[in-house]
């Protein structure tokens, strides 16, 4: 069974650093796309970093490009992102997830099917 737990969410000031982490389990890191998701309240959940297996590369989305790092560590079975220079825009709950990830003609598809629990950032101005 795939599992996914997330966590070292707290609160911190504008400014500031956090490191999330998520343990995985339960699959084939060679079978997986892992990426990190949050969602802010009202809102809906936004695709923050993705490892593509295909591509053997990482994805940002342009709201924390350059302030947010994503490391897989095998040997340890977790996923970090190191978020630097936090902004109260960056407050909401983190899921970590993982993806079958399928070529089609146009691109890539991905098929979340796995999530962490979630950890909650709050970011004070």
């Amino acid at each position: 069974e795939v599992q996914l737990q997330a966590s070292g969410g707290g609160w911190v000031q504008a400014g500031g650093s956090l490191r999330l982490s998520c343990l995985a389990s339960g699959f084939d890191w060679d079978d997986y796309a892992i990426g990190w998701f949050r969602q802010a309240p009202g809102k809906e959940r936004e695709e923050v970093t993705l490892y593509s297996i295909s591509e053997r590369s990482m994805h940002y989305a342009d709201s924390i490009k350059g302030r947010f790092i994503m490391f897989i560590e095998r040997d340890k079975s977790t996923v970090a992102l190191q978020m630097n220079n936090l902004l109260p825009e960056d407050t909401a709950v983190y899921y970590c997830g993982a993806a079958r990830e399928r070529s089609i003609p146009t691109g890539l598809e991905y098929e979340w099917n796995h999530w962490g629990q979630g950890t909650l950032v709050t970011v004070s101005s």
